[in-house]
């Protein structure tokens, strides 16, 4: 797909981090952007940056996400483009030693559904309300209608002690790709994913210093956290290389997570 003028894109988690810097790096081949986040100034900002459109959406919500794309619908027409960014989720060991009782305590499972809820509902959610629009389009090259791009992470085959929750569901993000490529494949329509490493995004740089160096220190080459533009490079690449379809791939310098 050529990303030009001609070609609407929709972001979500695009007032920040990654989702920001695909923002920019489609709005900057031309493409007209709206981006979906709950931050509302910097999503404004953002927007009004790159030439884009700014939608209060919670991805958690189904009416939120329908309000949203029927607001940048109206404004820049239906997209081509998704790149899903934002998720929710929460954090703890399946079982974790309490100092109060003396014994152990499990992470509950309403917490294990609300990190399910946020990371891989709401990417089936982008993607199949995303999908539904596309099929309306008049095919381009090759029969393509459009490309759907959610977020995985090394997590999903990495995860950490305490990273239950995000790790399986991220794991469940790479498990809809391949599906959904074959739900869609008659529809001219692509979708893959993006397993991120340690990226240098405004909540990571939240760290300290040292921790920033150790995490930097533990990728095997470049020796350095991933710059989210990065990130937006290879959506770029996912957009212009059709034959990029039902993949999972890893963007991480090498790096294989340890347990802790």
């Amino acid at each position: 797909m050529k990303v030009d003028s001609s070609i609407s894109a929709v972001v979500t988690g695009g007032a920040s981090g990654l989702g920001k810097a695909s923002a920019q790096a489609l709005a900057a081949a031309g493409a007209k952007v709206a981006i979906f986040d709950i931050n509302e100034e910097q999503g404004e900002a953002v927007a009004k940056e790159i030439g884009g459109i700014f939608c209060n959406v919670n991805i958690m919500s189904e009416e939120s996400v329908v309000a949203g794309f029927e607001k940048a619908r109206a404004a820049h027409g239906q997209e081509r483009i998704m790149v899903h960014c934002a998720m929710a989720s929460k954090r703890g060991k399946t079982l974790s030693f309490d100092k109060a009782t003396g014994g152990y305590k499990r992470t509950s499972t309403e917490d294990y559904e609300f990190g399910v809820q946020g990371i891989l509902v709401a990417s089936y959610r982008m993607a199949s309300i995303a999908a539904l629009g596309m099929s309306t389009l008049e095919p381009l090259e090759d029969g393509e209608r459009g490309l759907l791009v959610l977020t995985a992470s090394v997590a999903a085959q990495d995860a950490q002690i305490g990273q239950v929750i995000y790790g399986s569901a991220k794991a469940g993000v790479n498990g809809l790709v391949l599906p959904l490529a074959r739900d869609l494949m008659d529809v001219g329509i692509r979708c893959n994913s993006i397993m991120p490493g340690i990226f240098a995004t405004p909540l990571m740089l939240g760290a300290p210093q040292n921790v920033l160096d150790s995490l930097a220190a533990s990728v095997p080459f470049p020796k350095r956290l991933g710059k989210p533009e990065e990130f937006g490079s290879l959506v770029m690449e996912f957009a212009r290389n059709t034959y990029f379809n039902g993949q999972t791939i890893r963007l991480d310098g090498a790096i294989r997570m340890a347990p802790r």
